[in-house]
């Protein structure tokens, strides 16, 4: 009898356990929005980054200026990349930003 209940608790414990223990996807909480900014190269250095357009339908104009701005700051960072190095010339670049949405309610004027 003993062996039988503990079985049957262990059953339910595996069962159970994906259910309980379910990590939260990024999808139901956040949101992705892409942006795309040029670097232009010149002698095998950055001299100039530029937003050139945020994809976001539903962002106000201070959301779009916001995630602009983390848009070049991040191309700002990968601009010495060996991806995204060039000798001279100009590089597009599309940057996704992973943002949840209390954070991007949250920017306001």
């Amino acid at each position: 009898m003993l062996v039988k209940r503990t079985q049957y608790l262990l059953f339910l414990i595996f069962a159970l356990v994906p259910y309980l223990c379910k990590a939260q996807s990024y999808r139901q909480d956040s949101l992705q929005i892409k942006s795309y900014t040029l670097i232009e190269y010149r002698n095998n250095e950055a001299k100039e980054i530029t937003l050139l357009k945020v994809l976001c339908d539903y962002c106000s104009e201070a959301q779009s200026k916001a995630i602009g701005d983390e848009a070049v700051r991040r191309s700002y960072n990968d601009r010495y990349n060996p991806e995204n190095r060039m000798k001279d010339g100009q590089k597009r670049l599309a940057v996704i930003i992973r943002i949840a949405k209390t954070d991007l309610a949250a920017i306001k004027e």
